[in-house]
């Protein structure tokens, strides 16, 4: 994804998550009653004006956020989501803001007098829980709902929210706006910038979209179609997703767009989604993802999703991202000559690998993201030396890497304890050292374990969390079982060292001594090589700086000069 830099000297991890009902006040003193002092009748009184008085205040709001250690007041507490249903109406003009519905259907795991949701980047124009009007306050970047009815543990929801939602935003993640429409890029947390939600990772669920737009564009999300209506010049299109999904892996699409529709392994539905006008140019990168989906479920197992494909988007955006079933990809990586075709593909690779990877498996907590990244890192770097030429060595890279380790574990902490976002910047946890420095926990592990039991690892891992979160602790407990002793100590150096271990079998690696970092002042550090997108953020995939590129490019023209291109 992206990259951070500073963290408050004191390294708090933030609050913990509360229950749902706020218990934080104070407790009240209790006073014995001195007999004689104060009349019975003005006592009872007084009791009768502080009962009223406490009844008209409002119930406390319930803690916001749910205490991740990198993003405390991101998600909510006191209900779990099952479902969202998000219409949206597109004028045409991608410089207004959108017409919006969102229904939400969850269920309360708390007693609950207000609930609320993370939205921004819109108003909301009303609100109504379980079919009544509900209450609703902006808190940041949280709506605050009250309902009319006090909520109890296992209660059913149907939260409905009517609101806009504004494409012009800060470039810091929501919608992008493209030369014919709109995207989306919601990681790390930007999907509440569009719609209202619960915007944590673990809190998956199941999603319908509708997309009203002007005939003659095109509309796709993420999942199957499920159908259209036509209503005078106005289309709707309907998507629908077979298997939960994180709010940050949601996408739509509107544009003068093309869907070019094939089969790959056992049937899957392939679609991908480019502007019309580029069909020709980008056909042949298009019809390589059949044979990239056989070659991933080759080392990892089946595919875990209803369909998969290519959404290009005209649009300076800098990065890839793997959006779920719907991964976006910048125009320019396809229409750049000067790159080699295997660093093209694996990139490719990298955002397919992310669906088993960060999609079927979502992580626990934002501190888990290493297993994402590592992941796709490591499939990048293996079909990259599979299919490119010599430049393409992942010794290669990954003695680079650990040369570059223990400089990235002072910049951004260690792969599983990243340092905190910089201020305002929450997407610059995505530093080196969750791509390459993760990576080579994974080139450790496949020493220790072996290739065969490493390969035995990786299946066994997407298969027991499909469609789930998982966190590291539950990677450390699986990679034990299959090597039969305990690797606690392993990964602990490994994931939480502020040095980076010994490299198993690789006695002459050493790590270089870490340089000194200008601080950014609140920008994001870049991957090496990352193509910057307008708005600062960094490349979703890393240019490797030992394979040689053209000086035309933007990462070889950085390298050369040390600014960005």
């Amino acid at each position: 994804m992206s990259l951070p830099l500073r963290r408050p000297p004191d390294g708090s991890d933030g609050p913990a998550a509360r229950p749902a009902t706020d218990h934080s006040a104070p407790a009240r003193r209790r006073f014995r009653a001195v007999p004689g002092r104060i009349p019975r009748r003005a006592a009872a009184l007084g009791l009768a004006i502080a009962a009223t008085v406490a009844a008209a205040e409002p119930p406390a709001v319930a803690p916001l956020g749910i205490g991740d250690r990198l993003f405390p007041t991101l998600g909510n507490t006191g209900y779990h989501v099952t479902s969202y249903d998000v219409s949206m109406n597109y004028s045409g003009r991608n410089d207004r803001p959108l017409d919006a519905v969102t229904v939400i259907n969850a269920r309360a795991t708390g007693n609950l007098d207000r609930l609320s949701l993370d939205f921004a980047r819109g108003a909301v124009r009303s609100a109504e829980i379980d079919g009544a009007p509900a209450r609703h306050e902006q808190a940041g970047e949280h709506l605050v709902l009250t309902p009319a009815r006090h909520i109890s543990p296992g209660q059913k929801l149907r939260i409905v929210v009517h609101h806009t939602s504004n494409p012009v935003g800060a470039g810091d993640g929501g919608w992008i706006r493209t030369k014919d429409g709109l995207a989306m890029a919601n990681q790390a947390d930007a999907a509440h910038r569009v719609f209202p939600c619960n915007d944590h990772p673990s809190e998956k669920a199941y999603f319908t979209f509708h997309i009203t737009a002007p005939q003659g564009l095109v509309a796709v999300a993420n999942g199957l179609p499920a159908g259209q209506a036509t209503r005078g010049p106005r289309r709707t299109w309907t998507y629908r997703t077979a298997h939960p999904m994180a709010t940050e892996l949601a996408q739509i699409s509107i544009g003068h767009s093309a869907v070019l529709a094939r089969r790959g392994p056992h049937g899957l539905p392939i679609r991908d989604v480019v502007p019309a006008a580029d069909r020709p140019v980008l056909a042949r990168w298009l019809a390589k993802t059949p044979g990239q989906v056989a070659w991933m479920e080759n080392k990892v197992g089946r595919f875990p999703f209803e369909t998969y494909g290519v959404l290009t988007a005209d649009a300076s955006t800098g990065f890839e991202l793997e959006t779920q079933t719907l991964s976006l990809f910048e125009k320019r990586l396809f229409t750049m000559a000067q790159l080699p075709d295997w660093y093209v593909e694996s990139v490719m690779v990298h955002e397919l690998s992310h669906q088993w990877f960060g999609d079927s498996v979502s992580p626990r907590r934002w501190s888990d993201v290493w297993l994402n990244e590592a992941h796709a890192t490591w499939y990048e770097m293996l079909y990259a030396q599979e299919k490119g030429d010599i430049r393409a060595s992942m010794e290669t890279r990954m003695r680079h890497a650990y040369e570059q380790s223990d400089g990235w574990r002072a910049e951004g902490g260690p792969p599983a304890l990243p340092k905190l976002p910089d201020h305002g910047q929450k997407i610059s946890i995505f530093r080196p050292v969750i791509y390459d420095g993760s990576a080579l926990v994974l080139y450790a592990l496949r020493h220790k374990l072996g290739t065969a039991g490493f390969d035995r690892l990786e299946r066994a891992w997407v298969q027991k969390h499909r469609d789930g979160v998982a966190g590291t602790a539950d990677f450390i407990n699986l990679a034990s079982k299959i090597y039969g002793h305990n690797l606690s100590g392993f990964f602990w150096e490994w994931l939480y060292g502020k040095k980076t271990p010994p490299m198993p079998g690789h006695p002459d690696w050493k790590p270089q001594a870490p340089r000194q970092t200008q601080s950014t002042g609140g920008q994001k550090a870049r991957v090496p090589g990352a193509r910057p997108g307008p708005s600062g953020r960094a490349a979703e995939v890393p240019l490797h700086p030992r394979w040689p590129l053209p000086a035309r490019h933007p990462a070889a023209q950085r390298e050369n000069t040390g600014k960005p291109a």
